[in-house]
């Protein structure tokens, strides 16, 4: 049987993909540019858009389970749950799991599924690298606000596991790193690893919506991202265990997040 990652090319997405090879699965990628795709050999790449139900066709065939995102093009919310739903109950889909959105929707309402939680990705840092590689300075509204974010390998390790193994229907799994940190913490971190000294420079809230708006997030978005993050609930930065208590594994630090990721913040001619 096929696992099918949607948004496999994704943030998220590719490390779900990764995960469930190094379980041994078969795994069928969707996306809606293949030719785009650079996915490990082996993996069956599929077009498709769950904002489009139509397309998805025989990439439902053989499932035994599905990987799902809750948001469509520019971070809108998917408005095509229901006939997925309908879809992935015809192809007798057994296992799904769901990166979520902050909303309960029709996934989790009808299928067998398992929710993924994370309040914040580590990769979320990669918004800073052009002014830290430029200007060696990182501007953000949030200067001060914690929070624990988690790796997107463990949020990967976690759908593995939830697709492939008994005991995980019906859950909300809640992701965090090991740590909470604030953006002064990550940027702390940042230039331990690089080498080289980081500004931090506290940003004007319309500075932070237009930088989010070259990001192409629009403007419902961005006004529960500003207004999330400098109100974050409690649990936002409570370090919780369930990485580890699903996977076996301790989660990764932002520091070896950082390592990994070196090259997004060092100019290629220093």
């Amino acid at each position: 049987m096929t696992i099918l990652v949607a948004g496999a090319t994704g943030t998220v997405g590719q490390h779900v993909v990764d995960q469930l090879i190094r379980k041994g699965e078969k795994v069928r990628a969707l996306t809606r540019n293949p030719l785009k795709a650079n996915l490990p050999a082996g993996v069956e790449v599929v077009a498709g858009d769950l904002s489009e139900p139509s397309t998805l066709g025989s990439a439902l065939a053989g499932l035994s389970g599905m990987h799902l995102i809750t948001t469509g093009v520019e971070y809108t919310p998917l408005q095509t749950g229901p006939e997925i739903v309908r879809l992935a109950e015809k192809a007798g889909v057994s296992r799904v799991t769901i990166l979520w959105n902050g909303e309960k929707g029709p996934f989790e309402s009808a299928l067998k599924w398992t929710q993924l939680q994370a309040f914040e990705f580590m990769a979320n840092a990669r918004k800073w690298a052009n002014t830290i590689r430029s200007e060696g300075l990182v501007r953000d509204l949030f200067g001060g606000s914690p929070i624990a974010p988690v790796h997107e390998a463990d949020i990967g390790r976690v759908a593995a596991v939830a697709l492939t193994e008994d005991g995980h229907a019906g859950k909300i799994y809640t992701l965090t790193g090991p740590e909470s940190l604030s953006v002064k913490d990550k940027v702390g971190i940042i230039s331990k690893v690089i080498g080289r000294e980081i500004r931090f420079v506290e940003s004007s809230e319309e500075e932070e919506r237009e930088q989010m708006r070259k990001m192409g997030v629009e403007e419902d978005a961005i006004d529960y991202v500003i207004n999330w993050h400098l109100n974050p609930p409690p649990s936002a930065h409570k370090v919780l265990s369930t990485v580890e208590e699903v996977t076996g594994h301790k989660p990764y630090t932002f520091e070896e997040w950082v390592q990994a990721n070196t090259g997004y913040f060092i100019n290629s001619n220093s």
